[in-house]
Protein backbone atom coordinates (compact mmCIF):
# COMPACT_ATOMS: atom_id res chain seq x y z
CA UNK A 1 0.00 0.00 0.00
CA UNK A 2 1.27 3.44 -0.92
CA UNK A 3 1.68 6.03 1.79
CA UNK A 4 0.37 9.59 1.40
CA UNK A 5 3.71 11.02 0.29
CA UNK A 6 4.04 8.39 -2.42
CA UNK A 7 0.56 9.21 -3.68
CA UNK A 8 1.39 12.91 -3.77
CA UNK A 9 4.57 12.12 -5.69
CA UNK A 10 2.46 10.04 -8.10
CA UNK A 11 0.28 13.10 -8.65
CA UNK A 12 3.31 15.32 -9.22
CA UNK A 13 4.79 12.86 -11.70
CA UNK A 14 1.51 12.72 -13.62
CA UNK A 15 1.38 16.52 -13.75
CA UNK A 16 4.95 16.67 -15.04
CA UNK A 17 4.06 14.17 -17.76
CA UNK A 18 1.09 16.32 -18.75
CA UNK A 19 3.28 19.41 -18.84
CA UNK A 20 5.78 17.69 -21.12
CA UNK A 21 3.19 17.41 -23.89
CA UNK A 22 1.16 20.49 -23.06
CA UNK A 23 4.35 22.47 -23.69
CA UNK A 24 3.88 21.68 -27.39
CA UNK A 25 0.94 24.06 -27.29
CA UNK A 26 -2.77 24.05 -27.73
CA UNK A 27 -2.61 23.48 -31.47
CA UNK A 28 -0.73 20.21 -31.06
CA UNK A 29 -3.07 19.17 -28.27
CA UNK A 30 -6.14 19.83 -30.42
CA UNK A 31 -4.89 17.93 -33.46
CA UNK A 32 -3.07 14.99 -31.84
CA UNK A 33 -5.33 12.30 -30.41
CA UNK A 34 -2.37 10.60 -28.74
CA UNK A 35 -1.52 13.75 -26.79
CA UNK A 36 -5.18 14.13 -25.79
CA UNK A 37 -5.28 10.53 -24.58
CA UNK A 38 -1.96 10.94 -22.74
CA UNK A 39 -3.19 14.06 -20.94
CA UNK A 40 -6.57 12.59 -20.02
CA UNK A 41 -4.92 9.42 -18.71
CA UNK A 42 -2.57 11.37 -16.48
CA UNK A 43 -5.36 13.61 -15.21
CA UNK A 44 -7.14 10.39 -14.23
CA UNK A 45 -4.03 9.31 -12.32
CA UNK A 46 -3.98 12.63 -10.46
CA UNK A 47 -7.62 12.20 -9.44
CA UNK A 48 -7.28 8.55 -8.53
CA UNK A 49 -4.25 9.18 -6.31
CA UNK A 50 -6.12 12.07 -4.68
CA UNK A 51 -9.15 9.90 -3.97
CA UNK A 52 -6.99 7.21 -2.34
CA UNK A 53 -5.66 9.69 0.21
CA UNK A 54 -9.02 9.70 1.98
CA UNK A 55 -11.28 12.28 3.54
CA UNK A 56 -9.25 12.60 6.74
CA UNK A 57 -6.11 13.48 4.83
CA UNK A 58 -8.06 15.92 2.66
CA UNK A 59 -9.46 17.65 5.74
CA UNK A 60 -5.95 17.97 7.21
CA UNK A 61 -4.68 19.61 4.00
CA UNK A 62 -7.37 22.00 2.75
CA UNK A 63 -4.99 23.98 0.50
CA UNK A 64 -5.64 21.39 -2.22
CA UNK A 65 -9.04 21.46 -3.96
CA UNK A 66 -9.53 17.70 -3.41
CA UNK A 67 -13.22 17.53 -4.40
CA UNK A 68 -12.55 19.24 -7.74
CA UNK A 69 -9.51 17.06 -8.49
CA UNK A 70 -11.50 13.90 -7.80
CA UNK A 71 -14.55 15.18 -9.67
CA UNK A 72 -12.42 15.79 -12.77
CA UNK A 73 -11.18 12.20 -12.61
CA UNK A 74 -14.75 10.93 -12.31
CA UNK A 75 -15.89 12.89 -15.35
CA UNK A 76 -12.94 11.67 -17.41
CA UNK A 77 -13.47 8.04 -16.42
CA UNK A 78 -17.26 7.81 -16.51
CA UNK A 79 -18.13 10.27 -19.25
CA UNK A 80 -15.33 9.47 -21.67
CA UNK A 81 -17.49 9.99 -24.76
CA UNK A 82 -18.46 13.40 -23.45
CA UNK A 83 -15.01 14.67 -22.46
CA UNK A 84 -14.76 18.35 -23.28
CA UNK A 85 -11.24 18.88 -24.61
CA UNK A 86 -11.69 22.63 -24.29
CA UNK A 87 -12.21 22.16 -20.54
CA UNK A 88 -9.29 19.75 -20.31
CA UNK A 89 -7.03 22.38 -21.86
CA UNK A 90 -8.37 25.02 -19.46
CA UNK A 91 -7.57 22.72 -16.53
CA UNK A 92 -4.02 22.29 -17.84
CA UNK A 93 -3.51 26.03 -18.17
CA UNK A 94 -5.56 27.35 -15.26
CA UNK A 95 -5.43 24.71 -12.54
CA UNK A 96 -2.40 22.47 -12.88
CA UNK A 97 0.31 25.06 -12.11
CA UNK A 98 -1.24 25.96 -8.75
CA UNK A 99 -2.06 22.35 -7.94
CA UNK A 100 1.52 21.34 -8.71
CA UNK A 101 2.89 24.08 -6.48
CA UNK A 102 0.60 23.17 -3.58
CA UNK A 103 1.34 19.45 -3.95
CA UNK A 104 5.08 20.11 -3.95
CA UNK A 105 4.76 22.10 -0.72
CA UNK A 106 2.69 19.30 0.78
CA UNK A 107 5.23 16.65 -0.29
CA UNK A 108 7.99 18.70 1.34
CA UNK A 109 5.97 19.06 4.57
CA UNK A 110 5.32 15.35 5.02
CA UNK A 111 8.77 14.19 3.96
Amino acid sequence: MRDPRERILDMLEAIERIERYAAKGRGEFEKDELIQTWVVHHLQIVGEAASKLGRGFHEQHPSIPWPQVIAMRNVLVHDYFGVDLEEVWRVIQRDLPGLKSNLQKLADEIE
